[in-house]
C-alpha cells in the first residue's frame, strides 16, 4: 500500500470515528442545533463510559455532543416528575391508580408507557419513602 492511500485512509477512519464516537448524536440526531439546557445524564454517562476505554474517542464524543448540542435535554423536557404531580395519582388506600399515572407520564413526557403490561414487574416503597412525600402509609 502507497503512502498516499495510507494517508487517503486514516483521514476517512479519522472522520468515521469523529463522527460515530458521539452518543448523544448518534442516540439523539433530532436534538442536533440546541445551544443550550440542562444536560441529559444519560449521554453523560454513555460518553463517559468512552473515555474509560479509549480517552481520545471519548474526549471526541463529549466535543461532538457539545457542539452540535445533542448532549442537551429538549427544550421544557425533564428527567423526572414533580412529587407534587406524583401526590395526584396515590389514592386514599395509598394505592397507585395505574391510569392516572399513565395520563401523568404522558402529560409530562409524552411518552406512552404500557403500565397494564404484564410483564411489568412492581416494587412497594417504604414508608421513609412514603413519608419524604409528606404522606401517610395507610393499611
Amino acid at each position: 500500500m502507497s503512502t498516499r492511500s495510507r494517508v487517503i485512509a486514516g483521514v476517512v477512519a479519522a472522520t468515521l470515528l469523529t463522527q460515530l464516537s458521539a452518543c448523544g448524536t448518534i442516540f439523539y440526531p433530532d436534538r442536533r442545533g440546541q445551544i443550550e439546557g440542562k444536560v441529559d445524564p444519560v449521554i453523560v454517562a454513555a460518553d463517559a463510559i468512552g473515555i474509560l476505554f479509549f480517552v481520545i474517542p471519548g474526549l471526541i464524543a463529549f466535543a461532538v455532543d457539545f457542539a452540535t448540542g445533542a448532549i442537551y435535554l429538549p427544550e421544557g423536557k425533564t428527567a423526572q416528575v414533580d412529587p407534587q404531580q406524583l401526590k395526584q395519582v396515590i389514592g386514599a388506600d395509598g394505592k397507585v391508580d395505574q391510569l392516572a399515572l399513565k395520563q401523568l407520564i404522558e402529560t409530562s413526557s409524552g411518552q406512552q408507557l404500557p403500565l397494564d403490561d404484564p410483564r411489568l414487574i412492581q416494587h412497594s416503597g417504604s414508608a421513609e419513602q412514603l413519608a419524604a412525600y409528606g404522606l401517610r402509609p395507610a393499611a
